[in-house]
């Protein structure tokens, strides 16, 4: 296995690869372009009930995952794996995931250990001093982490050499430039009185790329504007160091 190596934590480690064996993940699964482990905290009590939660101290609805069971599963998994793969955790506490991450995490290889979180919260004691990245997927709140760490080990994958049916697929996706894709048509030609622009059947290789590249703008000023801010402030640090 020369792949990055997935482990998750989780109360539901039979489940979990359910969520990432479809698609083109499923495929590179299958290939063994990358490795998943799921370990269950439950299996590092002690007690006969395997407890991994109890009331929050302060009162207040729900109930919240301990500390010990966790640092002890983090614990076997460092000593299985032989490494220093980060301990990520997907939380509204958490800067927002960005396609920039995930290239970043993926360039370093040897993958992560993704703790997926239940209930009302994590013990604090046990993300203070073992977890060593945090992202948040987006405004909203999920049941638990399973389906965040799901979509954080499906971007990371399709990444990967051999993953994608074309290698320029991952590096023409929305956010790789900064930018959102650009509109795609495939066929027929000519759908409900709409045709295909003109520009896509030219065979102008250099047209169809300029074409491509101002629609992608376009659809990012009018859908995500914020991200062409981005892109100038970016532009803006960088002409400055040169500068310096």
């Amino acid at each position: 296995m020369t792949g990055p190596r997935f482990d998750v934590i989780t109360l539901f480690p039979d489940q979990f690869p359910n969520l990432v064996e479809l698609g083109v993940v499923g495929r590179a699964l299958k290939k063994q372009l990358f490795e998943l482990n799921c370990w269950n905290p439950r299996d590092f009590t002690d007690d006969p009930h395997r407890t991994v939660d109890d009331r929050p101290y302060g009162g207040g609805p729900g109930m919240v995952m301990m500390a010990e069971p966790l640092v002890r599963c983090v614990s076997a998994i460092r000593q299985a794996r032989g490494d220093t793969a980060p301990v990520v955790f997907l939380t509204p506490h958490g800067p927002l995931l960005k396609q920039a991450d995930i290239r970043g995490l993926s360039n370093l290889g040897k993958g992560a250990i993704l703790l997926c979180g239940r209930y009302e919260g994590v013990d604090q004691r046990f993300i203070d001093d073992h977890v060593d990245i945090t992202f948040c997927l987006g405004d909203f709140v999920l049941s638990g982490g399973e389906l965040a760490v799901a979509c954080f080990v499906d971007a990371w994958v399709r990444l990967l050499p051999d993953v994608l049916n074309h290698a320029l697929s991952a590096t023409q996706d929305s956010f790789e430039a900064g930018l959102l894709d650009c509109p795609h048509y495939t066929r027929p030609e000519v759908f409900e009185n709409k045709a295909v622009p003109d520009v896509l059947l030219s065979g102008n290789h250099a047209k169809i790329e300029s074409w491509r590249f101002e629609q992608a703008k376009a659809y990012t000023n009018r859908f995500r504007p914020e991200l062409l801010e981005d892109i100038h402030v970016q532009a803006g640090t960088t002409a400055s160091s040169k500068k310096a």
